[in-house]
């Protein structure tokens, strides 16, 4: 499958993301999704057929979608897309037009590059804001997974409050396009 976006980051090189292909990708999301490192991804005990229909059952929803991303042209990352008034966050939080919500997984490595997750991260939310119909990120990571926390305050998410979710007690969070523009630029946003 081709790539549908590409960034270049001036520390870390090329990052881009093309469509899940769920029967070519299965192996390599279970050895991610599984990983100690991935314990608020919440699929620990997944064998790779549940892991594959998880991510059939994404590809089949039409407001939900999942992509693997690369850097330097190998996989590195997955990122998924969702409407959040219409999965996720439905009756959790007041929706608004231009609403995307946004998860991502950076893969497991033994040998971390410095600065990589937030390359990951703001390389995600650059293809998000590309749509110029998208007004608004929002995610809804664990309470517990302060990492996460401090990446998405970094590149100008503000916290909406707490919200409990079926599976987790979450962190509700948005950022507006001129907030990530900011943080990108690394200007202080009130």
């Amino acid at each position: 499958m081709s790539d549908i976006f590409r960034r270049h980051d001036h520390a870390l090189g090329e990052f881009a993301l093309r469509p899940l292909d769920v029967d070519a990708d299965a192996a390599l999301l279970h050895r991610w999704v599984t990983h100690p490192k991935a314990a608020f991804w919440l699929m620990q005990d997944a064998d790779v057929a549940g892991v594959a229909e998880e991510y059939r059952r994404i590809a089949a929803h039409p407001h939900h979608d999942a992509y693997l991303g690369s850097w330097r042209g190998r996989p590195a990352f997955l990122a998924e897309r969702y409407d959040p008034a219409r999965v996720e966050l439905v009756g959790l939080y007041e929706p608004e037009p231009g609403d995307v919500g946004m998860h991502f997984l950076c893969a497991p490595t033994d040998t971390p590059a410095h600065g990589f997750t937030r390359a990951v991260l703001t390389t995600v939310m650059a293809w998000l804001f590309a749509d110029p119909a998208t007004r608004r990120v929002v995610v809804e990571p664990d309470v517990r997974n302060t990492a996460v926390h401090a990446l998405n305050a970094a590149v100008g998410f503000t916290v909406v409050g707490e919200i409990r979710k079926p599976e987790k007690d979450a962190l509700l969070s948005v950022c507006t396009r001129e907030r990530f523009r900011a943080a990108a630029r690394g200007e202080a946003t009130p």
